[in-house]
């Protein structure tokens, strides 16, 4: 299988941004992705030369592969998510908005951000999709080198309930909760496709995300305790499995091989890939390939929302559920029926072990598998919730994306 080797480029190198950003409604960032304000190729032509999708496309062609925050690329996924919308959006502007003309991306106002923002209140868009849309344009205002020109979302009269996304879970996404025979479910899927299948027992017991799946090398990834750098009182197996190609935000994370179930997956996942430094994918395939392959059979066996009421990712959150009740003592996390009546600081104990299992490096991001921790009188020592700084109920940065 065909990793492709996401290099920078010279013509992408970082530059600085102009310190033009209004911090009432993009603070600083700790870290720029050192962003070009315009292409050079753009500069040679003014509003009105080219048509305003060809600028667009130069935009899209020079800065697209570029983090909006840190000095890393992004994503095939996001790139192609990015380009899109912005080709939808401006598009729509005509459309769905009314404007007689699209406008040179360059010439964008306010005026243009708060229609189409009226028509995603009028299309009942989802919290989530409204803030992935406005972060998209955020990162095009950056490349124009406006990167205070995206307002916070109440400047274009949005109500919080609609652009807040919500943190916890409010249902139980997993396996057993849509009455899913797991065992024989992923046994047919095996024997259907066997690269598919080894990918389905790693996200059960270890909680991959799909691509880290697809990615994963179980020969090469393999490493003694040794190798984690872990201090020897977080010591939990004699081998890990390291985590690392396909991971979000690029956070690697090690597992450790510590119950036979995960014994057993990983042997399957080593039986099935072809070569020592075998991905778990088709190797006749490219990345891109394999993961439409996945999606495909996901398809196929009916793992689906309209299918059989759960997806692929419902097996990672069934991972995650299960790796808490273990953590835990047994208790059940609240997305469970779980009260919480167990103690409070072994509720965060578990919570925290699931946050790592899923490579989060916030507890509370383990809410959107296991639901809201339960609530507790606090004290006069309780400053802060503990594990993350901020009191109950209170989620000063949302997790996107799980």
């Amino acid at each position: 299988m065909s990793i492709p080797n996401q290099r920078p480029t010279a013509r992408s190198k970082p530059g600085a941004i102009p310190p033009r950003r209004n911090a009432r409604h993009q603070p600083p960032r700790t870290q720029h992705a050192g962003l070009h304000p315009s292409s050079p190729v753009i500069d040679h032509h003014r509003p009105g030369e080219v048509g305003p999708l060809q600028v667009l496309d130069l935009l899209i062609r020079y800065h697209n592969a570029q983090h909006t925050a840190l000095e890393k690329t992004v994503s095939h996924k996001t790139r192609q998510e990015r380009a899109d919308f912005l080709h939808r959006f401006f598009r729509d502007l005509k459309l769905k908005a009314g404007f007689r003309t699209v406008p040179d991306p360059r010439n964008l106002g306010d005026r243009h951000i708060r229609a189409m923002v009226a028509i995603w209140q009028r299309e009942q868009l989802a919290p989530a999709t409204i803030q992935t849309y406005l972060s998209f344009l955020r990162g095009l205002a950056l490349w124009l080198g406006k990167p205070g020109f995206i307002r916070k979302p109440a400047h274009y009269g949005l109500a919080p309930e609609e652009y807040q996304r919500h943190e916890y879970a409010q249902r139980d996404k997993s396996w057993t909760a849509a009455g899913i025979d797991i065992d024989t479910l992923i046994g047919e899927v095996c024997r259907y496709d066997r690269f598919v299948g080894a990918s389905l027992r790693l996200i059960r017991v270890m909680g991959l995300r799909r691509k880290e799946s697809v990615m994963f090398r179980p020969h090469r990834n393999v490493v003694p305790f040794e190798a984690t750098g872990f201090p020897p009182d977080r010591r939990e197996a004699d081998l890990y499995v390291l985590i690392k190609e396909g991971a979000k935000g690029g956070r690697p994370r090690y597992v450790p091989v510590n119950t036979p179930q995960r014994v057993a997956a990983l042997e399957f996942a080593q039986a099935v890939a072809q070569g020592s430094d075998a991905h778990l994918g088709d190797p006749r395939h490219s990345l891109q390939r394999n993961l439409r392959r996945f999606d495909y059979v996901m398809a196929r066996f009916k793992i689906t929302e309209g299918g059989l009421g759960a997806t692929a990712h419902g097996l990672r959150h069934e991972a995650m559920i299960d790796h808490y009740i273990g953590k835990s003592g047994g208790e059940l996390p609240p997305i469970r029926g779980g009260c919480g009546s167990g103690s409070p600081g072994l509720d965060q104990v578990a919570r925290k072990s699931a946050a790592e299992l899923a490579g989060h490096h916030r507890i509370r991001a383990s809410g959107a598998y296991l639901g809201s921790p339960p609530l507790r009188p606090r004290g006069p020592r309780d400053s802060a919730d503990a594990g993350d700084g901020s009191p109950p109920g209170e989620h000063p940065d949302a997790s996107g994306g799980t």
